[in-house]
């Protein structure tokens, strides 16, 4: 049965093949910046919670951006599915059955949380969204991908960085919140600009 240490070596191989890979790394950074004792089933959940988009299929949650933010259904499927399919690749690495049951409790909760464990990595995967999915985001706005408009890029950052529970992450996610809305002003102005000289040509 492989140890902890183990799984998170396999598991830093396994999500290379996810797009957002970045995101799941600095998730777990953030999380061990907050606790740095943090047990192996968290550091295992960090590492891996948004897998599911690794592997789109027939079931895949749909973002829009037309829904609410945040959007319950959306949330729900999306971890309810990169939990079942993190807790199937543990079990093919022979991960000991209690461990793959608390990692998989943290995935499912892991966008809204609900006791220590689940805030922290709440917390964290906030902290990494606000330091790497910014340009993400602009560009969803950019091309119009999943209905995103500036306004409803803001929305999204505004509400990664209010639920957030735990006061020493809050305090650690204000700048990255700052410089998201900042960046995203630059954006808009940009557009602006853009569109208002080639109207004079």
């Amino acid at each position: 049965m492989p140890t902890v240490d183990e799984l998170l070596e396999r598991a830093s191989e396994w999500i290379d093949s996810y797009w957002n890979a970045d995101h799941l790394r600095r998730t777990l950074d953030w999380l061990l910046v907050l606790a740095p004792d943090a047990r192996g089933h968290l550091r295992l959940a960090a590492l891996t919670h948004d897998m599911e988009r690794a592997f789109p299929g027939p079931d895949s949650p749909v973002a829009d951006a037309r829904r609410p933010i945040p959007d319950p259904d959306y949330e729900r499927q999306h971890q309810e599915r990169s939990a079942r399919i993190v807790a199937k690749w543990l079990r093919q690495q022979g991960a000991e059955p209690g461990l793959i049951q608390r990692v998989r409790a943290l995935i499912e909760v892991h966008e809204e949380g609900g006791w220590p464990e689940a805030d922290l990595l709440q917390a964290a995967d906030s902290l990494s969204f606000l330091e790497t999915n910014v340009e993400l985001f602009v560009g969803y706005a950019r091309e119009g991908k999943h209905h995103y408009t500036p306004e409803r890029v803001r929305e999204r950052m505004t509400y990664m960085y209010e639920r957030i529970r735990l006061p020493q992450a809050r305090e650690l996610a204000r700048p990255l919140y700052q410089a998201a809305l900042a960046r995203i002003d630059e954006f808009v102005a940009h557009e602006a600009s853009r569109v208002g000289g080639e109207s004079a040509r």
